[in-house]
């Protein structure tokens, strides 16, 4: 038989494009360890919630919620799990595959580079996803006692709205992306993964002091008696409609004898507000001046965690499509 009578079909069996379904199980083959211990350390952050939930809601007898472990210390070791997923399963991704070389042999086969890109990525990021939802609603349940309820700490506080139910997914997502990112880009893994922690933080601090403010317009008050769990983001005086500076607060109070200590005020011995029942505050209502304040109410708790996790899950869509188009761009 000569090359002229070779039947068509045989030769196209060998460039016939590889099934999804069998990416799907290289995929789960070399990502299984990973996928595995992300399981395990969300897993026991999940028991310790579940543990913590119950003893602040049997703190005191008839339901009523008690005070528990510390919330401070928690929330601030959560805070590490999304950019830690980041560095530590996002970047390897494509970052190991440059380092070893293993991409000549992976982008050649059958499969297609965009593809296998795609077919490597998505599973990995629902996965990573789901079960930050799932740890971001037992945060919220667990602590709900002391976020919004009887200690009154508004939901809306820094320290604790991205851990909780959406947003955390979001930004848990944001960081497997931006890790993916910088492991096309750096192409060696533990300079991507530093490169990931670096850029995730800086996104957290640009947001938490700067954006998530803006997600709504701020009410403005002249009311003093706000509930404890609103979001108060600033605080000005006036008098007789116009504002009035704090060097202006401060002589006025000092005249008075109130000592003014940076943020912190003291009503000093022998001072004229010391045969009152007057506060400092309560003084310069008295005297004509207005405290108005610029406030976020916790009524926008779930607003507020909708957009977060929308414009994250945005943004980690642009940056998974960026890495696409790199790798297929990219000559092998």
């Amino acid at each position: 038989m000569t090359a002229l009578t070779v039947p068509v079909d045989a030769g196209l069996d060998a460039y016939r494009p590889v099934p999804w379904r069998r990416m799907g199980w290289v995929v789960w083959r070399q990502h299984r360890l990973t996928l595995a211990g992300l399981v395990v350390v969300l897993g026991g952050a999940s028991v310790y919630l579940v543990i913590t939930g119950d003893q602040l809601r049997s703190g005191f007898p008839g339901g009523v919620y008690g005070e528990g472990p510390g919330l401070t210390l928690t929330a601030a070791l959560f805070q590490v799990i999304a950019p830690l997923t980041g560095a530590f399963v996002g970047a390897p991704v494509l970052a190991r595959e440059f380092e070893t070389g293993t991409f000549r042999f992976t982008w050649t086969q059958g499969f297609g580079r965009a593809r296998w890109t795609m077919a490597t990525l998505a599973p990995l990021a629902l996965a990573v996803t789901v079960l930050a939802g799932a740890l971001g609603f037992l945060f919220s349940w667990c602590y709900q006692p002391q976020i919004g309820g009887r200690y009154g700490l508004s939901p809306l506080m820094s320290t604790t709205f991205d851990l909780r139910t959406v947003a955390f997914a979001g930004w848990t997502l944001v960081g497997f992306s931006i890790g993916v990112l910088a492991g096309m880009l750096v192409r060696r893994t533990v300079p991507a993964m530093f490169a990931t922690l670096a850029v995730w933080s800086g996104l957290a601090v640009l947001t938490g002091v700067f954006l998530r403010r803006h997600y709504e317009t701020p009410l403005v008050t002249h009311k003093g008696n706000l509930p404890p769990t609103d979001w108060v983001m600033s605080q000005w005086w006036t008098q007789g409609g116009k504002p009035v500076s704090s060097s202006t607060i401060n002589r006025v109070l000092e005249k008075v004898g109130v000592q003014v200590h940076g943020s912190s005020e003291s009503v000093a011995k022998g001072s004229n507000l010391g045969h009152t029942n007057m506060g400092p505050n309560q003084y310069l209502l008295h005297h004509g001046f207005t405290q108005w304040m610029s406030y976020q109410p916790a009524s926008r708790f779930w607003p507020f965690q909708w957009i977060e996790g929308g414009w994250l899950f945005v943004l980690s869509l642009i940056l998974m499509g960026t890495v696409v188009w790199l790798v297929h761009r990219r000559a092998v």
